[in-house]
């Protein structure tokens, strides 16, 4: 008789558990008040920011100044938020141009070195703060400098990469007579980045200089070979022939306003796309 029973409230059990009425998602207890949005899926897994010298500068486009780059950081570091790799090389036209002083007599060789060396300087000023952001980066150079930044080796800079870190190439390619563009496309190539973002002060391509043509009309996207036809100021010729070359796409836009290049990397419709 006892056993009878038994069986029976396990019975009677297994019923109410099967026929039970749910709990509203918005009441179960384990459901915790206020839900963590998701995070969005970014468009580009591996990004190489070029970044110019004069963006550091600020206003005057001279020197460095602590506030720009700390924004600049902070736009870094938004994105790797999103589990972007960011790959970041910049000019040093804020310090020293190399093309410049050599139209004022100095050698060209000694002064595109001269330019290499500014660029060190801007990726440690950047990697500083980057670090102050508690975002782990990395410093290579084309130019030997052990001291203060790895050599470059592509598969310790992709690594890097994998490990979460910021990767910031410095001294161009380590050649006279190449421009730090240049620089960007073939080490985008190197690490297989998917894009080239080219930061600038303007929001895209435009068919001729919006500030002295009011009219002047601006581009969405285009291809290289239009790009080349018209003779619109992309990148240098050299650069845009690697791109070209290993269809690379290039997001020309500006960099200046704030969450752009998160928008970007979204897939926002931000900018020029420069593609094939």
């Amino acid at each position: 008789m006892e056993i009878r029973r038994q069986v029976d409230s396990q019975r009677t059990a297994r019923y109410k558990l099967a026929h039970r009425t749910p709990i509203p998602a918005a009441f179960s207890p384990t459901m915790s008040k206020t839900t963590k949005a998701k995070t969005p899926k970014p468009k580009y897994k591996r990004i190489l920011l070029k970044l110019s010298g004069e963006a550091l500068g600020g206003e005057a486009g001279f020197g460095i100044s602590p506030d720009e780059v700390h924004g600049i950081a902070q736009q870094i570091a938004e994105v790797r938020e999103l589990g972007v790799e960011v790959v970041v090389v910049i000019g040093g036209g804020n310090i020293f141009r190399g093309l410049a002083g050599s139209e004022k007599g100095i050698d060209r060789a000694t002064g595109d070195y001269m330019g290499m060396l500014a660029t060190i300087i801007n990726s440690l000023a950047i990697q500083d703060a980057l670090e102050k952001k508690g975002v782990p980066t990395r410093v290579q150079s084309a130019i030997s400098m052990t001291q203060i930044a790895e050599p470059f080796i592509r598969r310790r800079a992709v690594r890097h990469l994998e490990k979460g870190r910021v990767v910031i190439f410095a001294a161009g390619t380590g050649n006279p007579y190449f421009s730090t563009d240049t620089a960007a496309a073939l080490r985008a190539n190197e690490i297989g980045a998917e894009a080239v973002l080219k930061a600038t002060k303007v929001d895209g391509i435009y068919d001729s200089d919006p500030k002295k043509n009011p009219k002047a009309k601006r581009y969405s996207t285009i291809t290289y070979q239009e790009a080349l036809q018209k003779r619109l100021k992309v990148m240098d010729a050299a650069a845009f022939a690697l791109c070209q070359d290993n269809k690379m796409p290039i997001v020309v836009f500006d960099f200046f306003k704030e969450h752009n290049l998160r928008n970007v990397v979204l897939g926002a419709k931000v900018g020029t796309l420069v593609t094939g």
